[in-house]
């Protein structure tokens, strides 16, 4: 039984394997020839490898940076981190989260079938890691068995479909059709970046019309601009940590400062190879999926994961980053002064978070809009962790946490049900589910409107 689990955690918890299969399906439904069904099949799951690995790069390339701050400024406390929290929860509620994320995928097909809400969740790590959330909080609510199965799938099934309907709207002006949703749990600071945003409508120029002296036009290539502010942070950050730490600890005794210069160009190769892999799969899985849309479930839309809007504002994702981290370090300093938990800026959030964010701000706001709703992300996901922490039992005592806002904000509302009413308190949250599916089904079928179109 435990193999079986396994398998089925390895095979949907992996956004190729699971977006690859949904191409498959969708060209085979469309009924076309083998050479057009193994090279779609095959191009969209080279896509998705190509972007896992450019994530994979910049992680890599953030992990020393985290370090080298928290050495450089002397500061211990919580560093939220999805994939940190999961590796600790996954021995304990790993077989329960599966089969929440089983049934929660069947829910969400469901859902996009029967309803208005037309999306289908194809990011296959952050479904896993809801259902590995919902898992710990029912069972900290002592929910348990096939209860908490049930009621954690049924949950997940809204969850996958009422996030990317939120998100939509700014979804159409980012990109300029209707054809892709958006598959993140992080769709509350990008809601709220975008919110921002139109705040400074039409009183900022985008990120991406920037006007740079002739001197500095060079700045206007990504890949350089990226790579020259990032080898900037990554030197400061060094210089304050000092070559000590850096050449024993993280360099294996290369000079720390050039150890910084290869780490932030580093970074750059990762959002280069992101950018890449985001173009292969739009190629491909949009026309594939639309077997599944006509046939399957009409009308429907793949959410995919939040890199897919990175190549619509490449400049708003540095800014986002850079903006998001200032507020998580100015969000730290304040959580000192107030005493108790600090929670110290988990670097790969605030840049997957940050960098969308940004996206999503300068959508309607420019580049203001992408600084004020990138700032505002920063001290959301700084804050906002410290009341999910009781709901998590003993990993709340963890040096890690839930990052992302979806899980914050779905922690704390379901936390505080479960805790204090049991079942019925997460049975009504089921019902407030089901009622705010109504309320935004027809937002996520809205046309687009043709002069809000933008072009990659």
């Amino acid at each position: 039984m435990n193999g079986i689990i396994s398998l089925i955690v390895d095979l949907l918890s992996q956004p190729a394997v699971l977006v690859a299969g949904i191409a498959l399906i969708g060209l085979l439904v469309q009924q076309k020839n083998i050479s057009e069904v193994t090279k779609g099949t095959t191009k969209t799951f080279l896509g998705f490898i190509v972007l896992s690995a450019g994530a994979g790069i910049i992680s890599t390339s953030l992990e020393p940076f985290g370090q080298i701050f928290q050495n450089a400024f002397n500061v211990q406390g919580v560093v939220p981190n999805n994939e940190a929290i999961i590796s600790i929860a996954i021995e304990e509620y790993g077989s329960t989260a599966a089969l929440i994320m089983l049934f929660g995928m069947i829910i969400n097909i469901l859902v996009a079938r029967f309803t208005n809400l037309k999306f289908i969740f194809l990011t296959g790590h952050h479904t896993f890691y809801m259902a590995c959330f919902m898992a710990i909080i029912l069972s900290v609510a002592n929910i348990g068995g096939v209860s908490s199965i049930i009621l954690g799938a049924i949950c997940l099934g809204f969850f996958m479909a009422i996030f990317p309907a939120m998100a939509q709207p700014t979804m159409r002006k980012i990109t300029g059709n209707d054809s892709v949703g958006f598959g993140h749990f992080g769709t509350i600071s990008y809601v709220m970046a975008s919110g921002i945003g139109m705040l400074f409508k039409n009183k900022s120029t985008s990120t991406e019309d920037v006007k740079f002296p002739k001197g500095l036009d060079f700045l206007r290539d990504t890949s350089v601009s990226i790579s020259l502010t990032m080898v900037i942070v990554y030197v400061l950050a060094s210089l304050f940590s000092g070559p000590t730490f850096i050449e024993q600890n993280l360099s294996d005794g290369t000079n720390y400062l050039v150890f910084a210069v290869i780490q932030g160009v580093t970074f750059a190769a990762g959002v280069f190879i992101i950018l890449a892999g985001v173009r292969l799969i739009l190629a491909e899985i949009v026309p594939a999926f639309k077997g599944i849309s006509e046939k399957l479930v009409p009308g429907s839309k793949p959410a995919l994961d939040c890199p897919i809007v990175f190549p619509y504002a490449p400049n708003a994702v540095l800014i986002g980053f850079l903006t998001s981290f200032i507020a998580g370090i100015l969000g730290m300093f304040a959580l000192f002064f107030i005493g108790g938990t600090v929670i110290i800026p988990g670097i790969v959030p605030h840049f997957f978070l940050g960098a969308t964010s940004g996206v999503f701000g300068n959508a309607f706001g420019g580049i203001k809009g992408a600084i004020a709703g990138a700032f505002a992300n920063g001290l959301l996901i700084t804050f906002l962790p410290l009341p999910l922490i009781p709901f998590l039992g003993e990993l709340g005592q963890a040096s890690t946490t839930f990052s992302d806002t979806d899980f914050l904000a779905v922690g704390m509302t379901f936390g505080y049900a479960a805790q204090y009413l049991g079942y019925i308190g997460v049975i009504a949250g089921i019902i407030i589910l089901a009622a705010v599916s109504i309320l935004i089904k027809s937002r996520g079928g809205k046309k687009t409107d043709m002069s809000d179109k933008k072009s990659a």
